[in-house]
């Protein structure tokens, strides 16, 4: 029997999904599918980027009405692809609410990298794509120790504010504070291969591709809602880096 606590745990699903990257018709079609299963009479959804809205119609005339806020992302598309099986599970077999609070709590507290992992991720990115666009060994090596230095200022900075726009201006003016100093005082040769290794961790490319998706799909408004989020995250990134160039007389060529 539907009701509001199964409702409840359908939409823990559905918000997982969109912090973890889908986008936003994957989102409400899997809602959809997984209220539809316990055969009621109507499923309504509507989901943005910051909000999922669901209302469900029995047939006995009683109306499920809930949302949930969004406000912050952290993508994960391994915790994604077990939330779509857990969603398929649902639908096929409409287990009770023990067994769906189970699976959320085993798929919720998987930490799938360390926070060493991490800074080691970051440092590898970095100087990986410094040296792929033309910097050499010494630039890789600099770009890898300022990709760990970002890592730790992103966390830092999370700590005491969730505005994306303020955490990467803050990021990307220390970034290339530091990566200007460095070619400055011989810590590596060419500037704008640094800065370009750093910049590739930071860019918005996940919300840019899943806007395009999402406006390809139907929905219009969320897909130029990540739209416009991925243009103030880029514009934020360039407004950091360009405010180091001025205060602190990098060369960029």
């Amino acid at each position: 029997m539907f009701n509001n606590q199964l409702l409840s745990r359908i939409l823990d699903i559905g918000e997982q999904m969109l912090i973890s990257g889908a986008e936003i018709s994957r989102v409400e079609d899997s809602i959809s599918r997984m209220c539809t299963a316990y055969q009621v009479k109507r499923v309504d959804v509507l989901t943005i980027t910051s909000v999922i809205q669901v209302s469900v119609h029995l047939e006995n005339g009683e109306v499920f009405t809930q949302s949930r806020r969004i406000r912050a992302y952290a993508t994960n598309l391994n915790k994604l692809d077990k939330l779509n099986k857990l969603s398929r599970n649902i639908c096929s077999s409409l287990p009770d609410l023990v067994y769906i609070d189970k699976e959320l709590e085993e798929i919720n507290k998987e930490q799938p990298y360390s926070q060493y992992a991490h800074y080691l991720i970051y440092a590898l990115v970095a100087g990986s794509f410094t040296i792929f666009f033309g910097g050499n060994m010494a630039d890789g090596l600099a770009s890898a120790m300022i990709g760990m230095l970002l890592k730790f200022l992103v966390n830092a900075a999370q700590k005491v504010d969730k505005n994306l726009l303020m955490i990467n201006i803050f990021c990307s003016f220390a970034v290339g504070a530091v990566a200007i100093f460095a070619v400055q005082w011989g810590f590596g040769n060419n500037l704008e291969k640094i800065l370009i290794g750093n910049i590739m961790l930071m860019i918005p490319g996940l919300a840019l591709t899943t806007s395009i998706r999402d406006m390809i799909s139907g929905d219009t408004i969320s897909g130029l809602l990540r739209f416009s989020e991925a243009i103030l995250l880029a514009t934020s990134i360039a407004l950091g880096f360009g405010l180091a160039e001025i205060l602190f007389g990098g060369r960029l060529v």
